[in-house]
């Protein structure tokens, strides 16, 4: 299976995904099965990373879609505040992030490691500045300073899911993959039995930002095992721009359907 048919699946799963998220009335099993869709995304960046010729101008395109598409959940947001219905899907953000540990974990220099420390410290601050104190709009929040200053806390899926593919990364054959994805899952899974109770709390929303069904991503597993080292037909631009499209549809089609 190549790493473009991979694309392919978790589009896919994504889309009917985000038809449960955005569609009133349709059945909980359409978000169980997009549960494979961001960890097959990861998995894909984690191999876009390693075979890049431009390593920075790939972390520079996914830090700009992430941008583009905070700005344009920030205007459907505003223009839309009447419905009380909110997109704020943005996974350009949380990969572009997995894209800098990734590249940080490849040059393994600690002094970047210290400057990415203390960055994000200040980004923490600036996104709670902007969002608590500063307030340029009211619908500006923490996800979207997230992606404008790229934290980790303010992403979606949270810093857990950052770690996940930087763990992925470090996963040098197919066993470590299969051990990386089985006990995250459970990790994931565990987290909903301590403390499911409290998800709507602050800080365990921004912690773990995923739904109580999210250790189902389990399924994406033997798809990855799959992976046969090829890329396949490309269609890099097709993905980046089926992303924010599709979830302007659904939104817009979920608004005028409640």
């Amino acid at each position: 299976m190549t790493s473009t048919l991979l694309k392919i699946i978790a589009l896919i799963a994504m889309f009917i995904d985000h038809t449960g998220q955005f569609i009133p009335n349709t059945p909980e099993f359409l978000r169980w099965i997009g549960r494979a869709s961001a960890p097959i995304f990861i998995y894909c960046v984690v191999l876009g990373y390693k075979y890049t010729s431009d390593k920075r101008k790939y972390l520079a395109r996914m830090y700009i879609f992430g941008v583009a598409m905070a700005l344009i959940n920030l205007g459907f947001n505003l223009a839309y505040n009447n419905t009380g219905v909110y997109i704020t899907n943005n996974f350009f953000s949380t990969l572009f992030l997995i894209g800098l540990i990734i590249y940080l974990l490849d040059k393994r220099e600690l002094k970047l490691f210290i400057y990415f420390f203390f960055f994000q410290i200040i980004s923490t601050f600036l996104c709670f500045l902007f969002s608590e104190v500063v307030v340029i709009s009211f619908r500006a929040d923490y996800l979207f300073y997230g992606a404008i200053f790229g934290n980790v806390f303010f992403v979606e899926g949270g810093i857990f899911f950052i770690i996940f593919g930087g763990l992925l990364y470090l996963a040098k054959n197919k066993t470590t993959i299969a051990l990386t994805f089985i006990f995250f899952s459970l990790f994931v899974y565990l987290v909903f039995v301590k403390w499911g109770s409290r998800m709507m709390e602050p800080i365990f929303a921004y912690l773990f930002p995923f739904a109580d069904f999210q250790w189902m991503m389990i399924s994406a597993l033997p798809l990855l095992l799959l992976y046969n080292g090829k890329k396949g037909a490309g269609l890099k631009y097709f993905f980046y721009f089926f992303y924010p499209i599709h979830i302007i549809i659904l939104y817009l089609i979920g608004i005028n359907l409640r």
